[in-house]
């Protein structure tokens, strides 16, 4: 059991970290990030290799957000869809970012082969339709990411699709077998052994209580101040006041997960036959997976109030019941949950908020690969080579409307629309 993390199967079977010191006093450094998660230590890791020195200030401990918390899925693009970066951004940019998600995701895999990071990697990802409309939809994405972006997948018919899914709930399958999933905190107790190796220095428990901008961007914490020439902000959905400019642009959004009792290799095998990722295409979807152990890890059932749901550990059960019906005398032994962080459009919110001070933000439920090619192009762009990390600079991004007191509910009542939406048509 990882102690000091909130309860959940990953902290309970992840290989422990050791703890890292509290800052105390001043230090110096090339470069300082905020944040111990994937796009921190990522940054940290490819900067230490080239020989700067680098510091990490971590609020909690390392993988303590989204990073040790999420589904584990691993998508190759971004939380958008294509169309609507074409939208944003032109044809041509558009393609440029999903060939960079392409290589976040070659990214992923070569840190784990690198550093012999043992999280689990299983590949294969369906996206899963419930009603008519969204099997077209899907066929549509299906051919429009072959012929526009040459990004071939599967289409699975129903048949197909229960071959390897005992579920009668869905009507077929695009299966990406480029995609896949992982344990996310032991991908991120990986980076971070990487990264100490590597000569980064680890400060947990040491959170940011202000970052004074200029020349020399200084980070302060309760018993500590880091002086440095190149700030990065990584806390995603966790800044709490330190850039609210950023903050107005994003919105924590809670997501919830539940792990089954072992069912045992052969029960467990004959749910998913061939160790997938699953995910339906609702708006406030569903998605699950097989864990190392035999468990099914459940997700879904996302608050956009960032009040945790009553009664969750019933309703998660309710809602794999409906998917596996075969599952009805299973409990539930983990439930745990945490913040994403979205953006107002779903597209990746990287960039600048001084010549010196980076940022990386908005991944909106498609970190796990993308967090990873933020921190490559972030440490491309601190050692001079910014023509990478700019192109995502030129998405256009807007705050949510009604400011701190109104734009929690405003959202509320548009995710509550967009959840009628997926019940009746």
């Amino acid at each position: 059991m990882t102690a000091s993390y909130p309860p959940s199967w990953y902290a309970a079977s992840a290989t422990p970290l050791p703890e890292q010191p509290i800052l105390q006093g001043r230090l110096e450094a090339d470069v300082c990030i905020l944040g111990a998660g994937y796009t921190g230590l990522s940054a940290a890791l490819e900067l230490a290799e080239a020989g700067y020195r680098v510091i990490v200030l971590e609020a909690e401990r390392i993988g303590w957000g989204a990073s040790g918390r999420n589904g584990g899925q691993a998508i190759v693009g971004f939380g958008c869809e294509q169309d609507a970066l074409e939208g944003l951004v032109g044809a041509d940019d558009a393609r440029k970012l999903f060939e960079l998600s392409q290589e976040g995701m070659a990214l992923l895999h070569a840190r784990i082969r690198k550093h012999g990071i043992a999280c689990d990697w299983r590949d294969g990802h369906a996206s899963v339709p419930l009603k008519p409309r969204q099997v077209h939809q899907l066929r549509a994405w299906q051919a429009h990411m072959a012929e526009r972006y040459d990004y071939p997948m599967e289409w699975w018919d129903r048949e197909r699709l229960r071959s390897q899914l005992a579920s009668d709930r869905y009507l077929g399958a695009v299966f990406d077998p480029h995609s896949g999933h992982l344990h996310p905190l032991e991908y991120a107790f990986g980076l971070a052994r990487a990264a100490l190796a590597a000569g980064v220095r680890i400060f947990e428990r040491s959170p940011a209580v202000q970052l004074v901008r200029g020349k020399t961007p200084t980070f302060k914490t309760p018993q500590g101040e880091v002086r440095c020439d190149f700030a990065v902000l990584a806390g995603n959905a966790w800044l709490r006041g330190i850039a609210p400019e950023l903050e107005s642009r994003i919105m924590p959004v809670g997501t919830y997960i539940g792990a089954t009792v072992p069912l045992g290799e052969q029960r467990a095998r004959g749910l998913i036959r061939n160790d997938m990722a699953v995910a339906d295409v609702n708006w406030a979807l569903d998605y699950f997976r097989l864990s190392r152990d035999h468990r099914l890890l459940f997700g879904g059932r996302a608050s956009y109030s960032t009040l945790p749901p009553p009664n969750l550990r019933g309703t998660m059960a309710r809602r794999m019941r409906r998917v596996f019906p075969q599952l009805h005398d299973v409990g539930i032994e983990y439930v745990w949950g945490g913040y994403v962080d979205i953006s107002l459009n779903r597209a990746p919110h990287w960039g600048r908020l001084a010549p010196n001070v980076y940022f990386a933000q908005g991944f909106s439920g498609h970190g796990v690969a993308a967090t990873g090619l933020a921190g490559k192009l972030i440490a491309e762009a601190v050692r001079g080579q910014a023509e990478r990390f700019d192109l995502f600079g030129r998405i256009p991004h807007r705050p949510f409307p009604g400011g701190r007191a109104l734009r929690t509910p405003l959202l509320v009542a548009a995710m509550a629309w967009y959840k009628l939406r997926d019940a009746l048509w």
